[in-house]
């Protein structure tokens, strides 16, 4: 169900701004679209990046929906495996379970669900 809500925020956001608009611009679009529609969200994320227990990196989340879903936007025109490949690694540090990537391309909102089998 709240799958449903971030598509159907970025879909508005899309009839909006068309594709080629910075990934900024979606950003602040989509956080302005989850506030009218009350979804609830917290944008720039801080999550370690930890090696042994050591701290030895930090990343910034998009979003993060409800505290349930971690939300990265990207801005091309076909998602690879590498972008796939960087959220399963950011699941698995904030110990989140489910990501999804919305990507903006020529041809509209495209989305992938990633799951973090390891919680």
């Amino acid at each position: 169900e709240l799958s449903y809500q971030i598509l159907g925020a970025s879909f508005r956001v899309f009839n909006e701004f068309g594709w080629g608009a910075p990934e900024k611009q979606y950003q602040l679009a989509l956080a302005k679209e989850f506030e009218i529609r009350e979804i609830p969200f917290k944008r720039e994320v801080y999550i370690p990046i930890n090696y042994n227990s050591a701290k030895i990196g930090k990343y910034f989340a998009d979003f993060v929906v409800e505290g349930k879903i971690l939300l990265e936007l990207k801005v091309v025109r076909k998602l690879g495996y590498e972008h796939t490949r960087q959220l399963l690694s950011y699941l698995k540090n904030s110990n989140m379970k489910l990501g999804i990537i919305l990507y903006f391309s020529p041809d509209g909102v495209k989305y992938r669900r990633v799951l973090n089998s390891a919680v």
